[in-house]
C-alpha cells in the first residue's frame, strides 16, 4: 500500500497484514513472554518501517508537539532515520492527527498485532526471518545514532526493521508502578541490537529515550 502525501501530511508506507490465529509468546525468553498461547487478530495495515523524522516533521510543523530531544543532533538528523525520543502520548497523538488529516483510522498497534506482523507468517521461529538473521541485517561496530530505515531484508509480510533499530510503542498498558506502556523491538544502543518477535519491553509513557520510536497501524475493513 503506497504512501500518499499532501502539503500537510506524509502518510507512512503501509503493508497489509492478514488477520488470523497465531501462536503468541515464547517459553524461551523472559517470564512475561510465557505462556505460548493462541491469539487472533483482524486484518490491518502496518507501517512498512518505523515512523521516520521526515514523516514526523509535518506533525511538528503543525504545532502538535515540541521537537523531541536529539532532534537537532547531527547523529539523528537524517530524514530516513526513525524518529526517537517520543513519549507514548506523543506517538498516540501523532496517529490521531494522521487520521484527522487523512480520513483513515490510525492508531498504535496492540502487542498481539505487532507480534503477528513481526513474525511475518512464521511461528515459533527465533527471528522474523526464520532461525537466523539475514547477513548484514544489523550494522556492526559503534553507532552514534540509529541507522536508516529499510536497509535490511523484509520479513514474510514485507515489513522492514521488525525487532531492530528502535523499541516501538504499543497501545497496551503494562503492569507496573508507576504505570507503564508496552513496547516491542530491538535497539541500536544495545549490545545485542535486535529482539525476537515475542520479546517484550515497557516504559512509563511520559519518558523519552534515544532508542524509542513507533510505527503506525491503519484499521482496515
Amino acid at each position: 500500500m503506497a504512501s500518499t502525501c499532501s502539503s500537510r501530511v506524509a502518510i507512512p508506507d503501509l503493508v497489509r497484514v492478514p488477520g488470523g490465529r497465531f501462536l503468541m509468546g515464547s517459553e524461551h525468553g523472559r517470564p512475561d513472554e510465557a505462556p505460548v498461547r493462541t491469539a487472533e487478530v483482524a486484518s490491518f495495515a502496518l507501517g512498512r518501517t518505523p515512523v521516520t523524522r521526515g514523516q514526523y516533521a509535518p506533525f511538528l510543523d503543525a504545532g502538535r508537539a515540541e521537537a523531541p530531544p536529539w532532534w537537532r543532533d547531527p547523529a539523528f538528523a537524517h530524514p530516513d532515520q526513525p524518529v526517537v525520543g517520543i513519549t507514548w502520548f506523543e506517538a498516540a497523538e501523532y496517529t490521531a492527527w494522521l487520521g484527522l488529516e487523512s480520513g483513515a483510522r490510525f492508531r498504535l498497534p496492540s502487542e498481539a498485532e505487532w507480534e503477528r506482523a513481526a513474525r511475518g507468517g512464521l511461528e515459533s521461529q527465533a527471528s522474523p526471518w526464520g532461525a537466523d538473521l539475514p547477513l548484514g541485517e544489523i550494522p556492526a561496530g559503534p553507532l552514534a545514532g540509529p541507522w536508516r530505515i529499510g536497509r535490511g531484508t523484509p520479513n514474510g509480510f514485507g515489513l522492514y526493521d521488525m525487532g531492530t533499530i528502535v523499541h516501538e510503542w504499543c497501545s497496551d498498558p503494562y503492569p507496573g508502578d508507576p504505570p507503564r506502556r508496552a513496547s516491542r523491538g530491538g535497539s541500536w544502543r544495545h549490545r545485542v541490537r535486535w529482539s525476537p518477535p515475542a520479546a517484550r519491553s515497557s516504559l512509563p509513557p511520559e519518558l523519552r529515550y534515544a532508542d524509542y520510536g513507533f510505527r503506525v497501524l491503519q484499521e482496515i475493513a
